[in-house]
């Protein structure tokens, strides 16, 4: 039998879910590999996904604790975008990655797991980044621990 290390996970299995809003107690820090957030800017921030779907899942939000994507002032739809940009840029200086999944769950029922606060997801994808684990195993591989993919991004997102 082969072994597949994820120590990361021990968290969330102890934790277990965070009361509140992750993203808003993110906003109300400074930028760290603890709370994950890459980048501020003026009205969002760029979070990496605690529990991610592929290595450097990145997150873009609203600082200000909004549900739904019609309560978004120009300002912060402009300045999404503008995030959302320059974490695509990032993500393909640093690490490559051959396409992107891009998008926004809004409500539980469309796979919001935080439905509370909107927030873009941003994926990155390589070929063969999908294989038999997730269908026989019920297991994704994630190559990279999370704080080194952190650290790894988190130069390319001062150097903008």
């Amino acid at each position: 039998m082969k072994i597949l290390w994820a120590p990361w996970r021990m968290e969330y299995i102890y934790k277990g879910k965070e009361r509140g809003c992750f993203i808003c107690t993110a906003a109300s820090q400074k930028p760290s590999s603890k709370n994950l957030v890459l980048k501020k800017y003026k009205m969002v921030l760029v979070i990496m996904n605690r529990f991610p779907y592929n290595t450097g899942h990145l997150m873009v939000a609203p600082l200000q604790h909004k549900r739904d994507i019609e309560t978004l002032s120009q300002e912060e739809m402009k300045e999404l975008m503008d995030a959302l940009i320059d974490s695509v840029n990032v993500l393909k200086k640093i690490m490559k990655p051959e396409g992107f999944n891009i998008g926004i769950n809004v409500g539980k029922i469309a796979g919001a797991g935080l439905e509370e606060h909107i927030h873009i997801h941003i994926v990155p994808r390589w070929g063969g980044d999908t294989n038999f684990m997730p269908i026989l195993a019920d297991t994704k591989v994630i190559p990279q621990h999370i704080k080194d993919t952190y650290r790894l991004l988190k130069g390319g997102f001062e150097k903008l």
